[in-house]
């Protein structure tokens, strides 16, 4: 299993404390603000828009602050240019690593990603020289609850369309196109299930396996790299095992 799963239960651990300090609201707010301006304020016709509102609300996000953020770009648009771009680069051991970026001023977001890279012992790479590593796909996650049959669970998603499904007893990672994302989230909505997150990634095409020090300092940097405030997201080729990632989250 590649430890995304495990990453991705860190993440919401963090996630609630970067909550109590307004991080995580700030992010979120941003990806609204972008949604509503390229696609318009009603989730119904703007299906990123409804991935937003529903990420939000994952991450325990008021109503009152997202309404707020629709009515925000809907009306105060004019100077609140929000510019969308990834950066690329490798960690320790050769890790390669996609930085997905929201900014409103990108050379001093590209400063503070160089920066948390060089202290790691990495460094940013040229455009190109990562991303053909990853394919892009939507991933649902779903948390293991009591009475849950992961079996069921797994198999209603591949009847929807899903291509691939990752289970570890704990969480239930489902990989789709993107295009089929949605519609499999509602059909897992409709048959019961508690759809934790969706949202589009990026996933190695191959992983790479590293000893257990080399290992956690690239979830360090990841670590480092998500906390910044104009990053929504990073991925790794990093195959992680159960013993890094419980050893790290320890």
């Amino acid at each position: 299993m590649s430890g995304h799963s495990k990453w991705a239960n860190i993440k919401n651990q963090k996630g609630a404390a970067d909550a109590k300090r307004g991080q995580l609201f700030t992010k979120l707010t941003r990806e609204i603000i972008l949604a509503v301006r390229e696609h318009g304020g009603n989730p119904e016709a703007n299906p990123r828009l409804r991935l937003c509102i529903q990420k939000a609300r994952d991450n325990n996000m008021p109503m009152d602050n997202i309404d707020r953020a629709i009515k925000k770009a809907e009306g105060t648009l004019e100077g609140v240019i929000y510019d969308e771009f990834v950066l690329e680069g490798y960690g320790p051991g050769g890790a390669a690593i996609l930085v997905d970026i929201l900014s409103d001023n990108r050379n001093r977001t590209v400063q503070e990603v160089r920066s948390v890279f060089t202290r790691a012992g990495g460094g940013l790479g040229e455009v190109g020289s990562v991303n053909w590593q990853f394919e892009q796909k939507g991933i649902i996650g779903i948390e293991v609850t009591e009475g849950m049959d992961a079996d069921e669970v797994s198999l209603t998603a591949i009847d929807a369309g899903a291509e691939d499904v990752k289970a570890d007893g704990e969480y239930i990672e489902i990989y789709t196109s993107l295009e089929d994302m949605e519609k499999i989230r509602k059909t897992l909505e409709d048959s019961g299930v508690t759809v934790k997150s969706a949202e589009m990634s990026k996933v190695a095409q191959n992983t790479l396996e590293l000893d257990e020090a080399t290992a956690l300092s690239v979830l360090k940097l990841i670590d480092k790299l998500d906390n910044l405030d104009d990053v929504r997201n990073v991925w790794s080729n990093v195959d992680f095992s159960d013993e890094v990632m419980e050893k790290y989250e320890g």
